[in-house]
């Protein structure tokens, strides 16, 4: 040990030289990343814009069906009615589909990333949702400019878009992001899960499984009062009750003849001036 030191003091003036290395090496790795983020950034809005195209286009189409064979002209905007139509499905087509993460314990568990907004897709996708619900008309027939039309039709295709990405990534991360006892946890609150909602339990079993399911996840994953009100219905659904086989009825029985009582012999005549 005293040897190192000597030999660390001989040559103390390489600390200069390794932490301007490190120092490099660092700021490299940070512009790197930046780099990798403008990238995604690139991609999420080129994918925003072809989404967009793609409902515009099949919105025309509708439309051209519609009205019958005729020469379409693909130059011409689609009538503001139309598209509203196709936007209001293809916006509460993506809710449905991230309200089936988020009110899904199962999938919760299974896929955590969809619920945690710290994840920077994940967010990216809760903003855009805010966004095209922001933007979002009253109906189809309400009075809206075609400047409103094209900030809601770029709001919806940034929306399609943000949920495939965070969706894509919630899916291969699972439970990465997790240490090793927080997954054990989360292994453990899936098969509790199971007999929670089991039909075959108990009343009893299923509530204690839901208790402790709910204490599995505490820390760890944050239910919405929308998934706990669905999980409560599930847990506290009647069982069904046993089918029984009715007995059939008992054969009546033979009815009995009346039994005639027997001849008894008559007086005998009483004789006079007896």
């Amino acid at each position: 040990m005293q040897e190192f030191w000597q030999w660390a003091g001989s040559y103390w003036w390489l600390i200069f030289p390794i932490m301007g290395m490190a120092g490099g090496a660092a700021k490299a790795w940070e512009q790197s990343a930046k780099r990798r983020h403008e990238r995604r950034l690139e991609t999420l809005k080129m994918k925003a814009q072809l989404k967009t195209a793609e409902i515009e286009a099949r919105a025309l189409t509708q439309q051209a069906k519609r009205r019958g064979p005729s020469v379409v002209d693909t130059t011409a905007s689609v009538a503001p009615n139309d598209l509203l139509v196709r936007l209001f499905a293809e916006h509460d087509e993506i809710t449905a589909r991230w309200l089936d993460y988020e009110l899904d314990v199962a999938k919760l568990i299974a896929f955590p990333a969809m619920s945690d907004g710290r994840q920077p897709l994940t967010a990216a996708f809760l903003r855009a949702k805010k966004t095209a619900d922001a933007l979002r008309p009253a109906s189809a027939e309400a009075k809206v400019t075609e400047h409103q039309v094209a900030e809601y039709l770029q709001a919806v295709g940034d929306y399609a878009v943000a949920f495939e990405i965070a969706e894509k990534d919630a899916r291969r991360l699972r439970d990465s992001t997790f240490t090793e006892p927080e997954r054990k946890r989360l292994e453990r609150a899936q098969q509790l899960l199971k007999v929670a909602v089991d039909e075959s339990a108990t009343q009893a079993e299923r509530n204690v499984a839901y208790k402790r399911v709910r204490e599995e996840l505490d820390g760890l994953i944050l239910l919405s009062d929308d998934a706990v009100t669905v999980l409560e219905k599930q847990v506290a659904k009647e069982l069904s009750a046993p089918v029984v086989t009715p007995e059939p009825p008992a054969a009546p029985e033979p009815e009995r003849m009346p039994v005639a009582e027997p001849l008894r012999p008559a007086p005998p005549a009483r004789r006079e001036g007896a």
